[in-house]
């Protein structure tokens, strides 16, 4: 089943600014970020199309290189962007949905699902994206967040003096250690608490205390909360605090208590959907630009990071796939933004 890409490079309320630059336009190996997203999907078999929302003219300003969208295999949209993360991918999912007209229409609970990424990720492979999607489509649950290994984030950490690396934070699971992949999959009109996910984005970074007590309490007086859900989040905060603070030890103690499966149940009876978590094992989708010092890391190592990440992946899945978008597209599939 070939599925729209929305892509989300946004810049208002939870976005961060790096360098004083919006992420999307941070610019890496002579690409702006967005453009290194939108040329991965295009060898994507399970892809369709790809939407962008975000600023509209930047957008199309940083897509606009000629050999770039000459490139181009998928049809290629640019939607102006709204006031949040969720109106972003909502509004655009409504505008992606067969024979909706330009300004979208309501989805249901039969539309067809959509995957959804963030514009900073320059180590992303076809892939992994495409190893997500199959195994999303196979659990047809109605919302699906990818998470990588641990072990797949090796390969960024800081290898000597002088050489720098990225080193990012785990969620701390019984299973065992994992990172978000930044890749989710869902069919928005079955997911009915949506308003939940603009929520958990913007608390995703939260160190203080007082943040933390605040989300708990939010989620205890919700109509689908409950001690349950409260009593998992402070136990993976724990943990991840432990974790990174170098107790490790203590930190698989407390994760022992704190099964995938219990959360997953727990994330899917707040958002009111199925829910699931999807374990690739590439790692390049994990690798987000979120301060400065990644940012500059990822300039200094890009070359040397993307052609380790291209062997690992292919190495775990194999070549791709060629389907009629991937081996005989031509310039023509590609259409102006609207």
């Amino acid at each position: 089943m070939p599925v729209p890409a929305i892509v989300t490079a946004g810049d208002r309320k939870a976005s961060r600014a790096i360098h004083g630059e919006s992420k999307a336009y941070l610019v890496i190996a002579g690409r702006p970020l967005v453009a290194h997203v939108v040329a991965t999907l295009q060898a994507v078999p399970e892809v369709s199309d790809v939407w962008v929302v975000g600023s509209q003219e930047r957008i199309e300003a940083a897509l606009g290189d000629p050999d770039f969208r000459a490139s181009l295999t998928k049809p290629l949209h640019v939607v102006p962007q709204f006031r949040n993360l969720y109106e972003n991918g909502w509004e655009t999912y409504c505008r992606a949905l067969p024979g909706a007209p330009p300004e979208g229409r309501d989805p249901t609970p039969e539309d067809g699902p959509a995957l959804f990424l963030s514009t900073d990720l320059p180590f992303a492979t076809p892939h992994e994206i495409s190893a997500f999607i199959r195994r999303a489509l196979e659990t047809d649950v109605d919302y699906s967040v990818g998470l990588v290994t641990e072990e797949s984030m090796t390969a960024f950490y800081p290898e000597a003096p002088g050489k720098g690396g990225i080193h990012m934070a785990y969620f701390n699971l019984r299973e065992g250690r994992f990172r978000q992949s930044n890749l989710h999959f869902s069919r928005p009109g079955r997911v009915l608490n949506r308003h939940y996910v603009e929520e958990m984005y913007e608390h995703r970074h939260q160190k203080e205390f007082w943040q933390i007590v605040g989300l708990a309490w939010r989620l205890l007086r919700s109509e689908r909360g409950g001690f349950a859900v409260v009593g998992y989040y402070g136990l993976m905060h724990l943990a991840g605090v432990l974790d990174r603070r170098g107790y490790r030890r203590l930190a698989n103690r407390v994760r022992r208590w704190i099964p995938m499966a219990r959360i997953e149940r727990g994330i899917g009876s707040l958002l009111r959907a199925s829910f699931e978590f999807i374990v690739t094992e590439g790692g390049g989708c994990a690798v987000d630009i979120d301060n400065e010092h990644d940012y500059d890391i990822a300039v200094e190592r890009y070359d040397e990071w993307r052609k380790i990440q291209l062997a690992r992946v292919e190495q775990l899945y194999g070549p791709l796939p060629l389907t009629e978008t991937t081996s005989a597209a031509t310039t023509s599939d590609a259409e102006e933004p609207r």
